[in-house]
């Protein structure tokens, strides 16, 4: 649960970060006089796109081989039997 938090807190700050690299770059700072509304509303729709993605992606990326379903652990006659993909 933390990991994807963090890898969509990352997602949501790095359209900001580059776009502050990218500050820094042209005019030499990233004060928030440069941080126009229009260019701040752009980072935003941005991240909020690229986390949505993110959120697709880490839920519908990892599914299983078509056909197969899952039969989770179980203990049978006392001896344990790992999850598997049938």
């Amino acid at each position: 649960m933390l990991r994807s938090f963090l890898v969509e807190f990352a997602l949501f700050l790095t359209p900001f970060l580059l776009y502050g690299a990218l500050l820094l770059a042209t005019k030499g700072s990233v004060v928030p006089e440069h941080w126009s509304s229009r260019a701040l509303a752009l980072v935003a729709a941005t991240a909020v796109a690229l986390v949505v993605a993110g959120l697709f992606l880490f839920e519908h990326g990892n599914v299983a081989p078509p056909g197969s379903r899952y039969v989770p652990a179980q203990v049978k006659d006392g001896v344990f039997v790992p999850g598997r993909f049938e």
